[in-house]
């Protein structure tokens, strides 16, 4: 099945039959990262540049490793080493890059939708990597592999997200993928840190963790984004980690196969205690592994586009 999608900018705008294709082969391109020799020469001849205006550890370095595995060529750009600093616009930017013949940009920026406005001045493949508060499909997409790889399904799991939802692009992206994919998904935090009408995507509401522990067949916990919040929305990062950080004591509620997630970076002891991030219920560094897997398969399909 052809991916006739020029950018992936979002999970909120793909299909159901889109999202399902992406993870078969994310699952198929998985077993070259346990080969000895991890280069396949499908994408040979290609270039891929990155160009990330936010710090990243994960994402930039699992797209990098991705595209080289795949036989790509791999630039990096960051704000701090760029004519950013002085001065050039975003736009340009990509524009003086784009006359350089890439075939995808790999983005990631601050200001949400940046990349839907980025993505119509180019006639390369854009990726979003993640922009502001908006969404950071790849993310969810790798969570998405990582469920369905532990419970062989995702339809009518229940999906526990707990955190700083406001500010979580990868917690919107996943309300849309997992809801699309037929999972139940409940979300918890404090109310100052759950923005409204999250019902209209899906999702139901709690500001009590220890009550809708028992429900979840995954819980995934969120970090604190204090980076993007403008003004003090918690008594205390104590107090957060008391009613809402998972610790041993709360996940003797939880299920006995339950999963626990987390997209890092992991602030331990704040949002999940040590214990439980190690533990065996975590399929934390899981998704580190198929986060490499997943944007193999998103750089394959949209150059196979070109």
């Amino acid at each position: 099945m052809p991916f006739k999608r020029k950018d992936l900018l979002g999970i909120r705008d793909l299909e159901v039959h889109e999202i399902e294709h992406i993870l078969e082969v994310a699952f198929s391109l998985k077993e070259i990262n346990t080969r000895a020799i991890k280069k396949v020469p499908t994408l040979r001849g290609k270039t891929v540049i990155h160009l990330f205006y936010e710090p990243s550890t994960r994402t930039r370095t699992s797209f990098d490793i991705a595209a080289k595995r795949l036989s790509a060529d791999t630039y990096s750009v960051t704000a701090s080493t760029s004519s950013i600093v002085k001065g050039e616009t975003t736009l340009d930017t990509l524009k003086n890059l784009e006359a350089m013949k890439p075939d995808i940009f790999i983005i990631r920026h601050s200001a949400s939708g940046t990349l839907q406005r980025l993505a119509q001045h180019t006639t390369a493949s854009v990726v979003n990597a993640g922009d502001g508060m908006h969404e950071h499909p790849s993310q969810a997409l790798l969570d998405m592999m990582t469920i369905k790889e532990h419970k062989n399904r995702l339809d009518g799991l229940t999906v526990l997200i707990v955190g700083d939802i406001t500010h979580s692009r990868v917690a919107r992206s996943n309300i849309w993928g997992l809801t699309k994919m037929g999972a139940r998904v409940v979300v918890c935090g404090p109310a100052t840190l759950i923005p409204p009408r999250l019902e209209a995507m899906g999702a139901s509401v709690s500001l009590h963790l220890r009550e809708v522990i028992p429900e979840a067949d995954v819980i995934m916990m969120l970090r604190l984004q204090t980076e993007r919040q403008q003004q003090m929305l918690l008594p205390s990062l104590r107090e957060y980690a008391i009613y809402y950080g998972l610790d041993a004591e709360k996940l003797k509620k939880a299920k006995n196969d339950v999963l626990i997630m987390h997209p890092g970076p992991i602030n331990r002891g704040v949002e999940i205690s040590p214990e439980v991030a190690d533990g065996p219920h975590s399929v934390i560094l899981d998704q580190v592994t198929n986060g490499v897997a997943v944007r193999m398969a998103l750089l394959y399909l949209l150059a196979q586009r070109q």
